[in-house]
């Protein structure tokens, strides 16, 4: 059973920042470490659960990306039922 996966607008537009922010279209590293935050983001799809809560909201849950000094932080939260795959 999946959990569909949709990224909001503004998300997108982050996203889309950070590619342009971190070099990624010149650098093969920073082209990996984004490819590899969207796939973390894409496997919310099979397990959205196992990310922890965030201090602010206990709805909301955060997945945290990367190593220090280059972590990013998706806030995201589930919403409705799982569908069949």
């Amino acid at each position: 059973m999946a959990y569909p996966v949709s990224i909001t607008s503004r998300a997108e537009r982050d996203l889309t920042q950070l590619y342009e922010d971190i070099n990624a279209p010149y650098s093969d590293a920073a082209r990996r470490w984004y490819e590899g935050l969207k796939q973390s983001i894409l496997s919310l799809e099979e397990h959205p659960h196992l990310c922890a809560a965030t201090p602010e909201n206990r709805r909301l849950r955060n997945l945290l990306y990367g190593h220090k000094p280059h972590v990013y932080r998706v806030i995201y939260t589930r919403v409705g039922k799982k569908e069949k795959s």
